[in-house]
This record gives C-alpha cells, structure tokens and sequence, in this order.
C-alpha cells in the first residue's frame, strides 16, 4: 500500500470516527432533552378524571408471539375509566384467536371485540386489518399497538391525556425488548436499547420534535387519521407507523413522545433470524429516511475507531483515539439503558455492545444491495417504502 493511499485511509476512518463521537455527543443532548421534557410535563399534569377520554385500543394480530397472554391482560388491567379492545385476524384459523376468547372470559367487565378480517385491501396486512377493524372502534380515541406489547396500569393515563390538546396529533412510547434466551435474541434486544432508542432521541432533539411514530404505541383522533387518508392511505407501506406519524405531522400536528415506556417480548432468534429482522428494518428506515440513513455510516464510532488504529499500524494517538470512543459508546449505551428505559437486561448483556457494533455496519452496507425483506413469514420486495408481495407464507 502506497504512502499517500495509507494516508487517505487513515484520514477517512479518522473523520469517521469523530462524526461518530459527535453523534454520541448529541445522543446524550438527545436523552437529557427527552428526560428534562417528561419531567416539567409530569409536573405540569395534573388532569381531572373527567377529561380523560375514552379509548378504542385496536390491535392486529398474525399468529402467537411470545407472553402473548399476560401483554393482552395488562391491555385489560389498565387503571383507565373507560376503553375498548379490538383484535383482529385476517385468517379464522388464527391461534391467536383462541388467545383472545380466553381474554373474554377472563375479563367480562372489559370490552372485547374481536374481528376476522377476511379480506387483504393491500399488501400489508396489518394495516388492511386496521382498516377493517376500524368501524367497530366506539370511540374517537384510537391507540394502535403490536401484538406483543406489554404494558403499565397507568399506560392509557399516560398516552391519552395529550391528546386533550387540539395541537396534539400523535402520541407515541419508547419501548425496551426482553430478549429470548439465544444471542440473536439478546443481540436484537441491545440495538433496542442501545442503538434505536438514542437514535429516537437525537432525531427528535435535531428536528426540535418528533415527525414519526413508533409502532408500541400509536394514539390519535379518528378525525386526524380521516384527515391523512385513513388507513387506506397506508395499505402498501412497509413502515405504516413511521408513515402515519409522518402525515399527521406534515399535517401540522405534533407528535408528542410519552413518558411511558412499554415492553416487547422478542422470540429465540438465531442468529440468521436476528440478521434478517435486522435487514429488514434496515430496508424499512432506508425507505423512510433515506437521508438519515445514509449519515448512519457516521454513526459507527467503534469500527471507526479500530479502523483507524489498524491503518495507523498501532499507533499511540489511535490507540488514545479508540479508548475515548469505546468510552463515549459505552457512556450512550449506559444511560440509553440505565436510565431513559430502565432496561436492566440491556445492562447485563453489555458485554455484547462491540459484537454488536461490528454487526452494524456490515448490515448497514448489505441493506442497499437489494429491496428483499422476511415478514411474519411472507416474502416481500420493498421499494419507495412501498410492498410488493413476492411469496405468500
């Protein structure tokens, strides 16, 4: 390798690695705005029971995700005064239907609708559900979560009161993972905690707000959604939450992010099965935020930082150069876990955090390589955000 092309790699992975360390920088500004926010709104909350409205919680179902039954009763246990639950399938053969009879009987005292949705509006069946779903909704507080989400007692007296304020378009939640018991499992629950949720927060605190929604929580009017299209403005979209959010806030409503945090239950993936989830969310944001996407390679502050040191054949700055990285990294990753999620697995698999990091990059270059994605097992291509079904599971 020639002295000058040495040089210009060095130079490279150097610039690389302290775009990285101001990404870390403002992760951090992110966190503390996000944590200062939900403190003066908790303090500023003082809401009369009367002013909470009732809620229809729809949630589409496709087959049984792990502790479905004990997510479905926190949905039922909510300390709320009045609300609705709304499952729907779109095949009547569906082992989550029988989940949700169970649901019934255990908890007469709470609405619960449930609904077979036997046609397919568009490509994705999750929203062609939503869609169908919707005119058994009550009332005009709509929450749309994923099947696998667990929630607090006082979840709904966190997410729907914002919407009392008419600027209020959107309210969404933060989510930690507990992780199945194999490394993919554990690998996929630490970029949760780790990687997507300071990534949230920084967008959030670039953008000075939030223009998107993340799927553990969606809440809004019925009017807002009629106002974007409804549902069947969504049908062919990969990314449907992150649409919605996008569309209410091009609308002119905010998106506001709660200050609840809820829990999803990932399977035992192995590692092909985590290589693949993470591909296909990689092509989900890629379509989403093709920009932001792309400045993800500024984001790699650890391959950086031993690429740099590699180059450099060892030397004593680059080693200096690597330390205060792995040390930012780690100082993200610490408070991302330990204090915005309070995800205490997180912590302990922190041992995994450059496992992961090297991952990330590799997975990152592959996502542009094609439009192909897994699905709840359909076989999708994917291009402008947009489904095209290629094989029926």
């Amino acid at each position: 390798m020639s002295p000058i092309f040495r040089a210009a790699l060095e130079a490279v992975a150097a610039i690389g690695t302290v775009c990285s360390l101001f990404f870390y920088l403002l992760s951090v500004l992110g966190m503390g705005d996000f944590l200062r926010d939900i403190r003066e709104k908790l303090v500023a909350s003082r809401v009369p029971e009367s002013k909470f409205p009732p809620v229809s919680i729809l949630k589409p179902l496709k087959g049984a995700d792990p502790a479905m039954w004990q997510s479905f009763c926190s949905h039922c246990e909510q300390d709320y005064p009045e609300f609705q639950l709304i499952f729907g399938v779109s095949d009547q053969d569906d082992p989550a239907i029988e989940v949700v009879r169970r649901l019934q009987r255990q908890y007469p005292q709470v609405v619960i609708d449930l609904m077979v949705c036997e046609r397919a509006l568009g490509a994705n069946i999750k929203v062609s559900n939503l869609a169908q779903m919707l005119p058994a909704a009550r009332h005009d507080i709509l929450l749309v979560n994923d099947s696998d989400i667990r929630v607090s007692s006082d979840y709904l007296l966190r997410v729907a009161p914002p919407l009392a304020d008419d600027s209020v378009g959107l309210v969404t939640c933060l989510y930690r993972a507990v992780a199945g018991p194999t490394l993919g499992s554990r690998l996929e629950a630490l970029g949760i905690a780790t990687d997507f949720v300071p990534g949230v927060l920084s967008a959030r605190f670039l953008e000075k707000g939030m223009r998107f929604g993340l799927g553990s929580t969606l809440a809004f009017r019925r009017s807002d959604l009629k106002a974007i299209g409804g549902f069947e403005a969504l049908l062919d979209y990969l990314a449907d939450d992150y649409e919605l959010g996008r569309r209410i806030a091009a609308s002119g409503k905010r998106v506001q992010l709660s200050g609840a945090t809820v829990v999803t239950f990932l399977p035992a993936y192995t590692l092909r099965q985590f290589f693949r989830h993470q591909l296909r969310w990689s092509r989900t944001i890629r379509d989403a935020r093709r920009w932001g996407y792309a400045g993800l390679v500024f984001t790699f502050g650890l391959p950086w930082a031993i690429a740099t040191l590699l180059i450099s054949g060892g030397a004593a700055w680059a080693w200096a150069v690597l330390a205060l990285t792995f040390a930012a990294r780690l100082a993200v990753a610490v408070v991302a876990a330990a204090v915005v999620l309070d995800d205490r697995q997180a912590l302990r698999s922190i041992v995994l955090l450059p496992l992961r990091d090297l991952i990330a990059p590799l997975v990152w270059a592959v996502s542009f390589l094609g439009n192909r994605i897994h699905w709840r097992g359909d076989v999708f291509d994917v291009k402008n955000g947009r489904l095209k079904i290629v094989k029926p599971g």
